[in-house]
């Protein structure tokens, strides 16, 4: 289902359904979820709108088919963004916070949440993908969603020391530290499996150029499962921009969520929502197979991808299928992320990226994305110990 969108003065979206979607009503109007406020800009509050049809992010995920094998009971998901409230109703009382991460002024972090893992509200078709996981709240920016890497590296520090099973990181950093590496480091020896943003949340822009590819932090680093987003027809949305590789792609182009007050709903796109869905995922994953370790888990979700250039998360196969023998075979090392170099001969320019060129900045988007990107998970050795 394609979802149309106008982002008006007032800070609400109009979403239509096409004659060939399913429809969704007439017409919905939805706030939209910020993620960082301007000065002098207040804080989030509930929204009065609801989706009344099934979202379709999750339609296309199929969420329906995974959830009688597995619902993320007994995984602990920690989300590094702007907090996540722990009075927001559809995350019930399965919030613990660390760091300050109790409250969100924002709202972008329960959004990402209740992506995760919201529960059913009665009359409303949307969930999240792992409703029986729990949640951690972890403020990996300042109150008003300013990320740097000393409050993302201090999020990831802490969402590790909670114990959490998954870790989800929302901003994407242009600028690698010491100590962002060393908390990515500590995280992955602790079994506990990074999803991030591959890129930041793109503005709302009017630039007829975009900007070259290039490495965000974490998601740059060996061990973190990198994604992008992508809209309805599959393809990168036209303003998003563009990383230098990736492991996976999901829905994060219109995406229906919850906001940090009430029971109302909020729209919102970019790359954080998209790992939002890998690490709900991610939870479904390990909660079907309790002694996968994290590192088996992320082969699992790229393996079991539909194939592309980034391959699409497919939750029903990577929960459901029967994984035996070796892993498909990898690149020796691990030298991080795989550029697409010159001499390929343009063989493996990307297919998604002729969808890209029909938007206004899509000739430019499409030069990058042929140039550059491949996914990190066919040369990262995503696999399991001892195979």
């Amino acid at each position: 289902m394609v979802l149309t969108t106008t982002l008006l003065s007032a800070m609400t979206l109009t979403a239509s359904a096409p004659a060939d979607a399913t429809p969704l009503a007439d017409t919905i109007r939805l706030p939209v979820i910020p993620s960082r406020l301007d000065d002098g800009q207040s804080c989030t509050r509930k929204s009065d709108e609801k989706a009344p049809s099934l979202p379709w992010a999750q339609k296309s995920l199929g969420l329906t088919r995974t959830w009688p094998v597995a619902s993320g009971d007994g995984v602990t998901v920690a989300v590094v963004d702007t907090g996540v409230s722990q009075g927001a109703p559809p995350l019930g009382r399965r919030v613990t916070a660390v760091a300050g991460g109790g409250t969100d002024c924002v709202g972008h972090g329960t959004f990402v949440a209740g992506l995760i893992a919201a529960g059913p509200t009665k009359g409303v078709r949307f969930a999240g993908v792992a409703q029986g996981a729990r949640l951690i709240g972890v403020r990996g920016t300042d109150e008003r969603g300013v990320a740097t890497d000393a409050t993302v590296a201090a999020g990831i520090r802490a969402a590790s020391d909670a114990g959490a099973d998954i870790i989800e990181v929302s901003p994407a950093l242009v600028r690698r530290s010491g100590p962002l590496r060393e908390a990515v480091s500590n995280a992955v020896a602790r079994d506990a499996l990074i999803v991030a943003a591959a890129v930041p949340d793109a503005p709302q822009r009017s630039a007829q150029t975009a900007p070259p590819p290039q490495d965000y932090w974490p998601a740059a680093e060996p061990g973190v499962l990198s994604v992008v987003d992508i809209d309805a027809k599959g393809a990168r949305p036209q303003n998003a921009l563009v990383p230098r590789s990736a492991d996976l792609a999901a829905p994060g182009d219109g995406v229906v969520g919850i906001g940090p007050e009430g029971t109302g709903h909020f729209i919102g796109s970019g790359a954080s929502l998209a790992a939002a869905y890998v690490s709900g995922i991610a939870a479904l994953v390990r909660s079907a197979h309790p002694g996968l370790s994290a590192a088996a888990t992320a082969e699992r979700l790229t393996a079991t991808a539909y194939p592309a250039d980034v391959p699409r998360v497919d939750p029903y196969a990577a929960v459901t299928s029967v994984r035996g023998g070796s892993a498909p075979p990898r690149a020796a090392g691990d030298s991080g992320p795989v550029r697409l170099p010159s001499d390929e001969g343009g063989a493996l320019a990307t297919r998604r990226a002729t969808v890209l060129a029909a938007g206004g900045v899509g000739v430019a988007l499409l030069a990058a994305w042929s140039a550059a990107i491949i996914p990190r998970g066919r040369a990262r050795r995503w696999r399991a110990p001892g195979r």
